[in-house]
């Protein structure tokens, strides 16, 4: 009796590290670890050279890349210069895209930059990690006439 009640609570310590495990590869970005990749990419884009850093930054396994945080970088008409999560974007005017749930995001993200230098956003997205459609946090500021931003996903 004392060797099933052993294996037993083996078995739940054992599943419990296990869990702990998962969760812990599996740990969200915050939203304070957002803004400090979004401020550090401001600077990098103002100390330049601005095409190697726009390039940097839509590298996906580069140092403006951390779990599902990524760096995009937009011009006020829209137009991607960079995207962490994906490149096709990068030189593509992405005002008309919507997301899952039809909403403009870029359009508003634009209309936001107009007055305001340093603002969340909210919108959903796939989150290149899980690859689930979430709710996005992005967290956006100005840095001249471009949009710096980087964002958290919230589990649905």
């Amino acid at each position: 009796m004392n060797k099933t009640i052993a294996a037993a609570a083996a078995l739940v310590l054992g599943t419990a590290l296990g869990a702990s495990v998962a969760m812990a590869e599996e740990k969200r970005v915050t939203p304070k670890e957002a803004e400090t990749m979004v401020k550090k990419g401001v600077m990098a884009i103002k100390a330049g050279p601005r095409d190697k850093v726009l390039a940097d930054m839509t590298d996906p396994k580069g140092a403006w890349v951390d779990r599902e945080l990524y760096i995009t970088v937009y011009q006020m008409d829209g137009t991607a210069l960079a995207h962490g999560a994906n490149a096709k974007f990068v030189g593509k005017n992405m005002i008309d895209l919507r997301d899952a749930n039809g909403k403009e995001h870029i359009r508003e993200r634009m209309e936001l930059a107009k007055t305001k230098s340093v603002f969340w956003q909210d919108f959903t997205f796939l989150n290149p990690v899980n690859k689930k459609i979430e709710p996005k946090q992005m967290y956006c500021e100005k840095a001249d006439a471009l949009i710096v931003c980087g964002g958290i996903y919230k589990p649905v």
